[in-house]
Parts: structure tokens; sequence; C-alpha cells
């Protein structure tokens, strides 16, 4: 017995004590950039309750990396609050592919004027902790796709996220957690105050960190604009967008003989009575297998797939549906009902949490745009709210409120993710905020634009430094895209 306990003492002491909630552990390391430059750096891990509001909660870390800034400043350090929710970028600060150098190079843009912070989300951290994510349920191919059917299939992902990680206390993964982490984060390391940087989901994350812990900010830019009570896009709002793109579509000369009468919302107009009319049937060859399948596809497929991951592909998609050729938008709705419902299972827990008030359900369920774009966008996520446990944020906090707090507002018009209207609807209650509309920009518009008008990224960097906004432009105008061309000869005219 006495051997045992003294074998139990030695344990002890050699093993390292557990790190308390608010603190970090960091190290120093290094990443070499395509020229060659030798690029310093700290890798950290914020440690942290994992639910506050319980007693026994345990310590979950999360991580992130600092870049010190190139020169001594007085400028606040600057935080950036990554997308999703499920985003990480701490791969510029340990990977070498092309996308994660062109990460690096810019955060260190940014590392002119102060520190630089990247800062994971809970629940979805490269050097943290990582909910476990349950196996993807294909959804059947012999039969449209529809609301009702991806509404059980939510309810179905989140029965198996919970089951698949009975280790966690999942109701501690909502924003209100990670404006603490963002807290935490700030005390652990002395800083007086933060700047913040956030685009979609972390501009959402910012606009939670101005609301219940503004002593904290000194100034935000924030683009890609989702106030908090806007996670669920106004289908009006989004059509706006299509209509927008079009209006270019309509003009570009490699588009023109594919066109309709009408030009490309005609189009849309068109394919929405055809696919109310009935489904139909494609067959398409799988490449992973060389197999054929057959995929039917619906009003509701169409609805879920008018909104574009890429504007200058949009006018060749539309166009091809509208002549016919249906198998490329076969393949990727294939793919789709493969795959998991969610990247991440931190996405669902913060949106669940995050809702959206009874005044914005009601806008959204009576939006006349429903008429195109369906209800995708909110009724599988109002469905499976309750299955999940994370509080709800409640009305009072996600109805807008005045902010004292500076803040640089950035957004595309050709955004189907985040579109500009939310940007213009929250400005006024920031009374000593700028706005900068981007014509023709998309979503997470900020480094193109910069990179194409460098004298813009200059002005930002400054009312980063000094507050100035002198130099910051209301409006930016991309150049017009070199739209697509389908990949079918011209229709012969009539």
């Amino acid at each position: 017995m006495l051997l045992v306990r003294l074998f139990a003492g030695l344990l002890a002491l050699a093993s390292p004590p557990a790190p308390r909630a608010g603190t970090v552990s960091l190290e120093p390391a290094a990443v070499t950039t395509a020229a060659g430059e030798k690029v310093q750096f700290e890798l950290g891990t914020l440690h942290v309750l994992e639910n506050r509001a319980a007693s026994n909660s345990r310590v979950i870390d999360v991580g992130f990396a600092r870049l010190q800034a190139a020169r001594p400043t007085r400028a606040a350090p600057i935080v950036f609050l990554p997308g999703g929710p499920g985003n990480s970028y701490l791969d510029a600060f340990t990977e070498t592919d092309e996308n994660s150098r062109r990460r690096l190079e810019n955060f260190r843009r940014y590392s002119a004027v102060a520190d630089v912070i990247v800062l994971d989300q809970r629940g979805f951290s490269r050097r943290g902790t990582t909910l476990r994510a349950p196996d993807a349920v294909p959804a059947p191919l012999d039969r449209p796709s529809s609301v009702e059917a991806e509404s059980a299939a939510y309810r179905a992902f989140a029965a198996a996220a919970i089951a698949a990680n009975p280790d966690h206390d999942l109701s501690g993964y909502h924003v209100r957690e990670c404006v603490e982490d963002v807290a935490e984060l700030r005390r652990a390391l002395g800083y007086a105050k933060l700047n913040l940087l956030g685009g979609s989901f972390g501009s959402q994350w910012s606009f939670a960190v101005l609301r219940l812990h503004p002593e904290i900010v000194e100034r935000a830019v924030l683009y890609g604009v989702e106030p908090l009570d806007d996670g669920i896009d106004m289908p009006s709002h989004l059509f706006a967008a299509l209509q927008r793109i079009a209006f270019d579509g309509d003009r570009a000369p490699n588009l023109q003989p594919y066109l309709p009468p009408g030009g490309l919302m005609a189009a849309v107009r068109e394919l929405r009575d055809r696919f109310a009319r009935a489904p139909v049937t494609v067959k398409v060859r799988v490449p992973e297998t060389g197999k054929t399948e057959s995929v039917v596809l619906g009003l509701a497929d169409l609805q879920n797939a008018l909104l574009p991951d890429d504007a200058d592909a949009w006018p060749a998609f539309i166009l091809s549906l509208y002549h016919g050729h249906y198998e490329a938008w076969a393949r990727e709705e294939l793919a789709r009902r493969r795959r998991s419902k969610f990247s991440s299972v931190i996405l669902p827990l913060i949106d669940s949490g995050l809702g959206v008030s009874a005044t914005r359900s009601h806008r959204l369920h009576t939006d006349p745009a429903t008429h195109y774009l369906g209800t995708w966008s909110f009724e599988p996520y109002e469905s499976s709210r309750p299955a999940w446990p994370t509080p709800d944020f409640g009305d009072a906090l996600r109805a807008p409120a005045p902010s004292e707090v500076p803040v640089l507002f950035v957004n595309g018009d050709w955004d189907t993710s985040t579109p500009v209207e939310n940007m213009l609807q929250i400005a006024p209650y920031f009374p000593r905020g700028r706005v900068m509309i981007v014509h023709r920009g998309v979503h997470e518009q900020l480094t193109r634009m910069t990179r194409h008008q460098p004298e813009v990224f200059d002005a930002i960097l400054e009312f980063y430094r000094s507050g100035a906004t002198a130099k910051l432009p209301a409006e930016i105008s991309l150049p017009a895209p070199t739209f697509v061309t389908p990949t079918f000869p011209p229709p012969a005219r009539r």
C-alpha cells in the first residue's frame, strides 16, 4: 500500500498541473514564406470553461496565434474572428499550401499597425477542442428534395451530434461563451483594449462582443455584415443581389446568344414555373465509380440552388438550366445529397442559440421572394432548434442598440450570403461608424477589394492606427467580371 501511494505521488510530481481557466499557453514558432522570408509568431492555447454557467464545468482549449506588430505601436491589437461558424484560419501559421500562404500574407499586412491575433472558435479549433461530427446520412436520389425532408434531416443530425459527444456539455457552445473567450484572451495577454476584424459570422461574433463588452473594444472593421438578428437572411434581400448580378450578366457579350427575352431574371422566372409543374430525372455518370445514376430534381432543389457560390459562374448556371442542360447541376446535387448537413457541429449549435426574433421570423415567412427561393434558409433551422441544448440568445440582445464604438462596415452588393441590406439597416445605430459599399463585391470581399485598391487598405490601417476616417470612401466599384460562358453552343435563334 505504501508503494502504491509513493508511486501515485511520483506520478503527480511528474505530471504538469492541469491548466486553469482564463490562462494561456504560448510557444514561439516560425514559418518560411514562398519568397524564403522567415516569419516569427506565437502559437497559443486559451484555456476556458466549457460552460461558465455550470459550477462543475471542465476546462477546454481554444487555439490562437499572435503575430507581433512590425514595429512598436500604441494601437490596440487587431483580433481576427473567423466566420462560419466552423472556420479556423490557423493554417496560415501551420501550413504551406497556397491558400495558407495568402492568409498569412494578409495577416502580415495588418501587423504594420498593431499586433494581430487570430482566434479559433470553441468547439472547432486546430489547437484545441473540436466536437465530433456524426457520419453523413445520404439523402435519397429517387425523389425531389423537400424542406420537410431537410428539416427532418436537421433534427436527425442534432440527435446524432449529441450522441457523438457524450463527454461534452454542448449547452456551453454558443455565442455568449465565444464573447467571453475574447474577453478572457484580452485579460490573459494583458491588453487594455482590442480592435476587432470579423467577416460573416465573425462580424456577428463581433456584434455580440460590442453588445456585451463594449468597454474592451477600441475600433472594429466588419465585412460581410451579419447583425445579431440577421443570422437568417431575408429572401427578398438575397433576390435583390441576384438582380444586381443579372444586370451586368445581361450586358456581357459572351452571354448575349444564350439570353431569353427579358434576360437572366426572365430565365429564373421561367425555371421556377417549369419545376413547379413537374420534376425532372437526370442521368449522370459518377467519375469516382464510373457508374451512371439517376437524380430526381424538383422545385425545392432549384430554389436551394439559385443562390450562387460564384457570381462569375451564376449566369452560365441559370442559362444552362434554362436551355435544358441539367447534367452539371445533377452532379452537384448528387454530391450535396451525400454530404453531411453541416461542416461542423459548432455551426448549428451557435446558430440555434442565436436564432431570430419573433418579428424577423414573421418577415421571413411572409417575404414575397420565398416564391423563388423557398423557405430553405430558415424552416430547417427553426424545426431543429429545439433539438439543440444551446440557450436562446434572447430578443432583447438580438435587437439593434446604439453604440459609440467606431466601426467601419464593408459589404458587397453582390453578396448572397450576407446581403448589403444587413449593413444598411444596422449602420444608423453606430453614429461614429462608416459605411463602405463595394459594387460587384461578393461575400467576404475585403481582401480582394483592398488588393484591387491598395489606397483603401492604407485608409483602413490608418483607421485602426488613429481612428481617422477622412480617406475611407463611401463606395467602391469593382470592374465587371468576365462571366463564364455556358459549355454548350448557343441555341439557334427562332
